[in-house]
């Protein structure tokens, strides 16, 4: 049960907003505190523009954290999970205070980088810095896609947000590059970024190896950019993401000045504040400094809690209100409401695996990638939810579909991705896409380059997410390429990830059963 304290008389907004601030920043600095590892610092900073985006924007109902048409919301910055923890607490998702106080145990649901099917209301195993960002680029496509595919006049069914909170060493990786051009290219105006600019990683200072102008670079990739000083001021921040909802065809990244480890005495704005207690001093220094009790620890004030709990009825009644429309839309289009909830849920159409092409001997010599490209368009032609494309190589691959339009600004009902050479980031966005459910999301490359896109099948392996990979060119037989294009290693290094399902169809008709069973394995 939460602590409770009582107060003379009843708090009005701006006090109330710090307090409920202040309970989010010390639930996460007991919980780091009490387990004797995490990341203090993040929270400390981040809480405030945290409690704007959750308290002021986010469209959410803790009592069914997989409402369809609610808004995402990653943790790219995985590290600071003891906020994501706090949050879910707080407005009643199913995680006991008791799960707090676990926090990186064995066993808890509070584990030290947020997973996804473990903790209810977490979107996207994160930790790896930048896998978020571009995660939340996929669940973004998988919006728009499904909202060009299902929206009819009148009826809107498909409309919501993508929100990250990501840090700098988020930025840092390659892979937001990859992912924030791809984003600005496609035009993603549903995709918000805040950024949160603490100028501090492990070794220092971000002068030390990280000095580009961040915002002009996402200006360069057609983002809408913006920028906030104060990092604490909620009101900067709900206006900055009003103005970043209002920018329809541009993704936004909003930058916020925070300070890592706010209100330590000791330990505010230096390295020491992100990944290790403050300590037990330094927490009742900090507690005094912000005007919070030195005791009981994971302490919630019965106002705040109030205050939070009220996301259950907000978020209660918005769901009940798209459930009402989308009784509506049932009757005007029972077929299509149908095929909305079949795709949400992963289930398969009756038939889906009907006239796959079986090959003979007068069919001649056939490359599997030739005989994986047939499979992809009788498999297609019975599942529309397949979505996918490949890292600049269908010529080679053959992983498009035929006749199903490419998936660009203005034709937002294609079906094929052109991801660009961007490998890292496919794999990601393929991730999110599975995470947002909707879609079959599959990609295809050389196998030499699967090294290149290895961290997000890693972690779509370890969610059990359903996504797939092709891989062509996959011998020393690649000759004239010479070594750099022949893959010696690869194959075992994908048999090793745990959970990693890897199939080399030898004829064209085991390519097709390697299709088969891609599509069965949800």
């Amino acid at each position: 049960m939460a602590h409770a304290m009582t107060l003379s008389t009843t708090l009005a907004p701006p006090a109330l907003d710090e307090l409920c601030i202040n309970t989010l920043r010390f639930l996460a600095v007991d919980m780091v505190q009490k387990a004797n590892s995490g990341h203090p610092g993040l929270p400390l900073g981040s809480a405030a523009m945290a409690y704007a985006l959750w308290d002021r924007s986010l469209k959410f109902n803790p009592h069914d954290p997989l409402w369809p048409d609610r808004d995402r919301f990653v943790l790219s910055a995985g590290h600071g999970c003891a906020l994501l923890y706090a949050l879910l607490h707080v407005t009643g998702f199913d995680l006991p205070l008791e799960e707090l106080e676990r926090f990186r145990q064995w066993g808890s649901r509070t584990p030290g980088h947020p997973e996804y099917g473990k903790t209810a209301g977490v979107e996207a195993t994160t930790g790896p810095l930048g896998q978020g960002l571009a995660n939340a680029v996929g669940m973004a496509i998988a919006e728009v896609a499904l909202a060009a595919r299902f929206n009819r006049p009148g009826h809107t069914i498909v409309d919501h947000y993508t929100y990250v909170l990501a840090s700098d060493g988020d930025l840092e990786e390659g892979i937001s590059s990859e992912a924030g051009s791809d984003a600005g290219h496609l035009r993603l105006g549903k995709l918000i970024v805040l950024y949160a600019n603490n100028h501090i990683t492990i070794e220092g200072n971000t002068k030390l190896a990280f000095t580009e102008d961040r915002m002009a670079r996402f200006t360069a990739f057609g983002w809408h950019v913006q920028q906030i000083e104060q990092g604490n001021d909620i009101d900067a921040v709900a206006s900055a993401l009003k103005a970043a909802r209002e920018e329809t065809g541009r993704p936004s990244l909003i930058q916020v000045r925070t300070h890592i480890g706010y209100g330590s005495p000791h330990k505010q704005d230096t390295a020491a504040a992100h990944g290790e207690p403050l300590g037990v001093e330094e927490v009742r220094l900090t507690k005094e400094a912000l005007g919070w009790p030195v005791e009981p620890p994971f302490h919630v004030p019965e106002q705040a809690l109030g205050h939070f709990r009220k996301a259950i009825a907000r978020g209660s009644a918005a769901q009940a209100e798209w459930e009402s429309r989308f009784e509506v839309f049932a009757k005007d289009h029972p077929d299509l409401a149908a095929e909305f909830q079949r795709v949400i849920h992963r289930r398969l159409p009756n038939g889906w695996d009907g006239n796959l092409p079986t090959f003979t001997a007068a069919d001649g010599p056939m490359a599997t990638r030739i005989a994986s490209g047939k499979t992809i368009a009788v498999l297609a032609s019975h599942l529309p939810e397949m979505m996918g494309g490949s890292a600049d190589l269908d010529p080679s691959t053959h992983t498009s579909i035929g006749g199903a339009g490419s998936f660009e600004p203005g034709s937002l009902t294609g079906r094929n991705m052109h991801f660009g050479i961007r490998e890292h980031a496919m794999g990601a966005i393929l991730n999110g896409m599975a995470l947002h459910r909707g879609l079959i999301p599959y990609g295809g490359t050389f196998l030499i380059f699967s090294d290149y896109m290895r961290p997000p099948m890693r972690l779509a392996a370890m969610t059990g997410l359903p996504v797939i990979y092709v891989f062509t060119h996959d011998s020393i037989a690649m000759g004239e390429d010479g070594p750099t294009h022949q893959p010696v290693e690869q194959l075992v290094g994908l048999r090793a990830v745990p959970g990693m399902v890897v199939i080399r169809p030898a004829d064209a008709n085991e390519t097709v059963a390697a299709r088969r069973m891609a599509i069965e394995r949800r």
